[in-house]
């Protein structure tokens, strides 16, 4: 098939540049604070979710295939709604349909998950059994709606940045910025909330027979995370114009032609056209990529469930298990602190590495060296107890431990969230991907990994006692690949052409 004469890059560039300067930054901070709400909710699922699933009777080496719906869903959905809100005709504007619907979908989604207990009681539950399947089906079911919510948002949001930024190199990396400074806000509000364990007083009626006071608190979390996200997005959606693809400019016959071309192709269409047209740094990042969230994925599945039955010692629904999956809330607070201050220091951090790839390969060995120390600290804390003959809560030195392995991690993170997409920007300079779809290609590399460990790491834990710990190990050994393969494979970026990574709209899970 003959390649049009201008991409779909081209297109959207010359709609971004068609408005007459970049918006006002109060504006650009108005749409970047929805990551917030976004990101509190994020927050929640990694923290609370994994003990929550537990608690209603699926066993641990299942619980991991729930999880299958953030890629699934980041694959299929976030490239869907990225095209069509490049081309959307509403005369709310391109971008703000598909936040208004996303909104709206995570506060159905947040309402089934939080009263699925509940709901699964009335449909004829018997909380007195381990299991409760009703409960389960309607908590998987507002999970999936969560996820693919959650990917409805994060792209236009993005998108939008884009848009009201005009083309400016400046006001992009301010946007940036500020998105990626409101997603560690989020985190960082949203990982309290999950460690205060006397949240539930503030909404009585969340606790409930069927409810105990873990379900509680996770209620009441979502319940903040709710008012959160209609804060922000209420604001950003009324006090900020999205301008509609009819009142843009017109562009010129070659672009028009090309939009026309673009869209009879679809999609997934473009996609394909982009990946046929991607160069070897390219396949070489993405490499990198899926074998760096192989490392990633079984940190984020188990880290509070970890802390849970390793380091305090519990099974789920006891007590020592609740305090653990709340100390692991604490220590992923702490790991959001450390990941929004070393945010603002990826920059002259790369400078001293020698470039962003340098930085990178680092990094990961620092990921692969915090999760094997998990190891350590997980015999500690099960040498004490056996010491002692009976249950006694993890030392000072093991708590302290698994915090600070907690904050060691936002170091990698802050590099992760960041120099891959800095890296795709340059090496990708001509895949054809537009406004929305510009980081399709790169996500693609993100979700499958994601896929392979939701699959596997449950088994992998089951074939070792049914602990967090294989699938942290089988995440260092990842980790150390992808760093030794970033230091020696990946090419070094030209100066002249740094300035192309700006372009990038930040990253997220």
């Amino acid at each position: 098939m003959e390649s049009p004469s201008k991409s779909s890059l081209e297109m959207e560039t010359a709609i971004i540049t068609s408005t007459e300067r970049p918006t006002s930054l109060w504006k650009i901070i108005l749409v970047a604070s929805v990551a917030a709400g976004i990101q509190f909710g994020w927050a929640l699922q990694l923290s609370l979710l994994t003990p929550y699933v537990q608690l209603l009777g699926v066993p641990h080496m299942w619980s991991s295939f729930i999880w299958l719906c953030g890629p699934i869903s980041g694959m299929v959905v976030q490239p869907i709604v990225g095209y069509y809100s490049d081309r959307c005709n509403s005369r709310l504007g391109r971008r703000r349909p598909f936040i208004i619907a996303g909104a709206l979908s995570v506060i159905i989604a947040v309402f089934l998950i939080g009263f699925a207990a509940d709901l699964g009681h009335s449909f004829g539950d018997d909380i007195t059994k381990k299991t409760r399947p009703r409960a389960v089906a309607i908590f998987v079911i507002g999970f999936w709606v969560l996820d693919v919510a959650n990917n409805m948002l994060q792209g236009p949001c993005r998108a939008f940045l884009g848009d009201l930024s005009a083309g400016n190199d400046g006001r992009i990396r301010m946007a940036n910025a500020f998105f990626s400074f409101f997603m560690a806000m989020g985190n960082i509000l949203g990982y309290a909330a999950g460690s205060y364990e006397g949240l539930h007083r503030g909404f009585p009626f969340t606790r409930t027979e069927a409810c105990d006071i873990f379900c509680a608190n996770l209620k009441s979390c979502f319940f903040i995370s709710i008012i959160l996200l209609l804060l922000v997005t209420s604001l950003a959606m009324f006090l900020v114009h999205d301008v509609p693809l009819s009142e843009l400019k017109k562009f010129d016959d070659d672009i028009e032609s090309n939009e026309n071309t673009s869209a009879s192709a679809g999609c997934f269409g473009e996609i394909v056209g982009a990946l046929k047209q991607l160069k070897k740094p390219m396949w070489i990042l993405m490499l990198v990529t899926a074998i760096n969230w192989i490392g990633w994925f079984p940190f984020f599945l188990f880290n509070t469930d970890w802390m849970g039955k390793e380091v305090y010692g519990g099974d789920v629904g006891e007590e020592a298990y609740d305090k653990g999956v709340r100390a692991g809330s604490l220590g992923l607070m702490i790991n959001a602190v450390v990941l929004a201050v070393m945010s603002l220091a990826v920059e002259p951090a790369s400078k001293v590495m020698g470039g962003a790839k340098n930085l990178w390969g680092i990094v990961n060995f620092i990921l692969a060296g915090g999760l094997l120390s998990t190891i350590y600290i997980t015999k500690v804390a099960e040498f004490d107890r056996k010491l002692a003959g009976h249950y006694v809560p993890p030392a000072t030195g093991v708590r302290a431990g698994a915090l600070i392995f907690f904050a060691v991690i936002g170091i990698p993170l802050a590099i992760n969230f960041s120099v891959p997409f800095a890296l795709a920007s340059v090496y990708s300079s001509t895949s054809g991907a537009g406004q929305g779809l510009s980081l399709g290609v790169l996500n693609l590399a993100i979700v499958i990994p994601q896929m392979i460990v939701s699959t596997v790491s449950g088994q992998v834990d089951a074939w070792f006692g049914g602990g967090n710990l294989p699938a942290f190990v089988m995440g260092a050994i990842a980790a150390a690949i992808s760093g030794a393969m970033a230091l020696v494979l990946l090419p070094s970026i030209k100066k002249s052409d740094e300035a192309k990574a700006s372009m990038v709209v930040g990253g997220g899970h």
